[in-house]
């Protein structure tokens, strides 16, 4: 910490978030006590079998799903690869054609490409200036010979919403298998995957307060799903492997948190978001909102700072002792645009420009006014700069 930081403001809650309390609390005892393999047929397996167990019955309740409609992964990222990769080889023989988006996690996108290379067709469908998808795009993109749609639920980078459940429903009349990943949304969206039509659903512990390294998948029963890794028959055989026993605790007591306190949480951090950005815009114009402005998760601010440099401005205020970044955490470091701001047509000065800030359950409103005072000192210096450079 140097010494400009007065305050330490973390509003990268898209990037990661902490470890709640209470799921702490509830991890500690898979540590040393009940610290048993759930594959072991002792008492000391049969007690974490148990705790397995109920965090599957605990997240299926809160999808409105089958508990054995529930696969436990190592995170979003797997949870992707499954789903893509595991619905792709699985019906081969019914078809090669996967219709995904432009503005999709790494996780999807890269998982997409390497099927290409092994003999599956893509089509990358557009986004509009927001960068949301239409269902009609997905319509005219579907082929006799399609087997997977995977859409996004809520974007990492702007925040958009996509119209998932109306794309479930063209998926639904089709036949064809629907996927998306929710990282972003679960917890923060009401999600109910049978009135939505999602055959497969992927979410993350560690973006809802609960310890990295677990998420799961939600595969709807009876949709054949080829194991990414071989080994045991762990997970109903979709996931070999010993199971995060903590871990999984850990993601079904941070996802009950989540859904318990959903509606007082959109309320206060909404209204701090909106607060946060009002005043810059009266403080700090021009300034530029990207992705939708209603349709958006209510805790990101994806904003463009024209005559600034995103990265100088990201290093900048972490000297002050605030976290915010250039886009996904994914692609930090990156000189150009993110794909997702360059898929919704916003040119190189505007994209290199924008920062992420995305406000969480620790944020408050004292912190929104330090960040406010130290971002519009960074953004002028930034702008003088600029300007007598040009």
């Amino acid at each position: 910490m140097t010494g400009k930081a007065k305050r330490r403001v973390y509003l990268d809650y898209s990037a990661t978030t902490p470890v709640d309390s209470r799921v702490l609390e509830a991890m500690m005892p898979y540590f040393q006590q009940a610290f048993g393999n759930p594959s072991s047929a002792h008492q000391f397996g049969k007690a974490a079998q148990q705790a397995v167990e109920q965090a599957r019955q605990t997240l299926a309740q809160l999808l409105r799903c089958r508990e054995s409609e529930i696969v436990f992964t190592s995170g979003g990222t797997e949870s992707d690869n499954l789903a893509v990769r595991g619905v792709a080889y699985a019906n081969r023989a019914k078809g090669n054609h996967i219709i995904t988006s432009q503005v999709e996690h790494a996780a999807v996108l890269k998982t997409c490409r390497l099927l290409e290379k092994d003999g599956f067709a893509v089509t990358y469908v557009p986004v509009d200036e927001y960068g949301m998808v239409d269902p009609d795009t997905i319509r005219q993109a579907i082929r006799k010979e399609t087997i997977l749609i995977s859409i996004i639920h809520a974007n990492n980078e702007v925040g958009t919403i996509n119209p998932i459940a109306e794309i479930g429903a063209l998926a639904q009349e089709r036949g064809i298998y629907f996927h998306t990943d929710a990282v972003q949304s679960f917890g923060k969206v009401p999600i109910d995957v049978e009135a939505m039509n999602i055959h497969l659903l992927s979410i993350s512990s560690h973006k809802i307060y609960g310890p990295k390294g677990v998420g799961a998948l939600y595969v709807r029963r009876g949709i054949p799903l080829h194991s990414l890794l071989t080994g045991g028959g762990h997970e109903m055989g979709k996931r070999a492997g010993t199971h995060n026993v903590p871990g999984i605790v850990g993601l079904a007591r941070a996802a009950a948190v989540m859904i318990e306190e959903m509606d007082q949480e959109r309320q206060r951090i909404g209204a701090l978001r909106e607060y946060f950005w009002q005043q810059i815009q009266k403080r700090m114009e021009p300034v530029y909102l990207n992705g939708h402005p209603r349709q958006r998760l209510y805790h990101n601010l994806n904003l463009s700072f024209p005559g600034c440099d995103g990265e100088a401005l990201l290093m900048a205020l972490d000297m002050y002792g605030v976290a915010v970044s250039t886009g996904s955490a994914c692609q930090s470091g990156s000189a150009e645009p993110s794909h997702v701001l360059k898929a919704l047509g916003i040119g190189r000065e505007r994209g290199t420009s924008a920062l992420r800030f995305t406000l969480g359950r620790l944020t408050t409103r004292e912190d929104i006014d330090y960040v406010l005072t130290v971002l519009e000192q960074v953004v002028a210096q930034q702008r003088q700069i600029h300007r007598h450079r040009s």
